[in-house]
């Protein structure tokens, strides 16, 4: 499990790497205001980009554990890891409801 955790690292840091050449390659060959072969030129750059590096291949995992199910975004915590922590109070504004 630990590696699906350091691959998911692994693609968040491609992804945040390539960001802005992704986009600026992507601006400039959608641009109608160049050259065919210059739009190309870009094209080809951005399928040369790794893999790793686009949006989609990140997935939302628990840091934890690795459960990459019932994942809270504000926590990054998986339900069950959530329901354990917070039951001995470590997370801050979190309470255990009893009525």
């Amino acid at each position: 499990m630990k590696n699906k955790i350091k691959l998911d690292k692994y693609r968040r840091l491609c992804f945040q790497k390539y960001e802005k050449q992704k986009l600026l390659y992507k601006l400039l060959s959608n641009n109608n205001n160049l050259s065919i072969n210059v739009r190309f030129f870009y094209l080809l750059k951005l399928s040369k980009l790794i893999k790793n590096s686009n949006s989609t291949r990140i997935k939302n995992r628990c840091f934890i554990t690795g459960r990459s199910r019932a994942n809270y975004k504000l926590f990054h915590l998986s339900r069950l890891q959530i329901r354990e922590l917070g039951g001995f109070g470590l997370l801050p504004g979190l309470t255990k409801s009893s009525w």
